[in-house]
């Protein structure tokens, strides 16, 4: 079983990522003179969409808070800063946390969602478009992933068993942010991709196997809603900071309702410019508008049977034991349930 490493070391190496990146990516507090709080994530394009909503519309200010957004590289990233005590809450995808919760015992709680789908589709390199139809092709073929035990990696194991596939014939490469070039160079068969590299693989020939960020697809591959995107607090400060997660859940509730009717450009405008720079930005807010209903929920509402999906997939595909028990993870008592 891959493991989730949340040792001493892991947990001060973490801590010294957020430092490097918030040093080549400079924080971005709200303005006001509001509770001060420290929120990392994992800097994916797609992930960060409400939390830079609700701080460049001025949300989180509104909501009594004054939120430092830090910028880490990936989930594990995130948790580990989490859990030695660099950020006050960390927003990831929740299959990250529940491999923390579950095998390394990662005191965590759960409490308000902001992504419903994994924002990963399953893409061939444009050379192999041909040769590779459906997740059961995958066999004997090389596959790029993020990192091993990352939610692109979950992802890909619970399609292959879905599919009847041998995950043992497969070979997972960890491409990290270099995936794109390295589908487009053939160096890799097939890759686990977000936006906007989907639309540009597309554009190249590549093909698409699954596409988990299409809601019609995610029912029909993982059975439907499958809650991704999410925050967490340490268990032990649940109580005292209750007052400002209430507040934080408001804040970002506001932001999912505000997405719903902002155009293109707006969304990509919340973003900060340098987590942007070299994009195509008129073709990145029409990718955002396409996506933005289906990714993101009207609000920050735990969906508990969206939850047990991806539990089940972490299961199949061996990243939790079977007999794994994240009921107390979620807590519903600041958004609901």
């Amino acid at each position: 079983m891959p493991s989730f490493d949340l040792s001493r070391r892991s947990v001060l190496k973490g801590s010294m990522v957020v430092a490097s990146v918030i040093s080549a990516l400079r924080p971005a507090p709200s303005e006001g003179q509001g509770k001060r709080i420290k929120l990392a994530y994992c800097s994916q394009l797609l992930c960060g969409v409400p939390y830079e909503v609700a701080r460049s519309a001025g949300l989180y200010k509104s909501h009594g808070l004054d939120v430092e957004i830090v910028y880490t590289r990936g989930g594990q990233s995130a948790v580990q800063a989490l859990v030695g005590g660099a950020v006050d809450y960390a927003a990831t995808s929740l299959d990250v946390v529940i491999q923390a919760y579950a095998n390394v015992h990662a005191d965590l709680r759960r409490f308000a969602v902001t992504g419903r789908l994994p924002l990963f589709a399953v893409v061939t390199a444009p050379k192999t478009a041909s040769q590779i139809q459906t997740i059961k092709d995958l066999e004997g073929k090389t596959v790029g992933v993020s990192a091993l035990s990352n939610a692109d990696h979950a992802l890909a194991l619970f399609l292959l068993k879905q599919a009847n596939a041998d995950a043992t014939k497969v070979k997972f490469a960890t491409m990290g942010v270099n995936l794109l070039e390295a589908l487009r160079q053939g160096q890799v068969d097939v890759g686990l991709v977000q936006e906007p590299a989907l639309t540009l693989l597309q554009k190249s020939g590549a093909r698409v196997l699954v596409n988990a960020m299409d809601l019609a697809d995610a029912r029909r591959y993982l059975g439907g809603a499958y809650e991704f995107m999410g925050v967490a607090v340490r268990a032990k400060e649940f109580e005292p900071r209750r007052p400002e997660m209430v507040e934080l859940t408001r804040a970002l509730t506001d932001a999912l309702k505000a997405m719903r009717t902002m155009s293109g450009d707006q969304l990509v405008a919340a973003l900060p410019r340098e987590m942007t720079t070299g994009l195509d930005l008129k073709q990145f807010g029409e990718i955002i508008a396409r996506h933005r209903d289906s990714l993101y929920p009207e609000s920050a509402t735990i969906d508990l049977a969206a939850a047990r999906r991806v539990a089940q997939s972490l299961i199949v595909g061996g990243l939790i034991k079977p007999d794994a028990n994240i009921s107390g993870l979620h807590d519903t008592s600041i958004a609901g349930s």
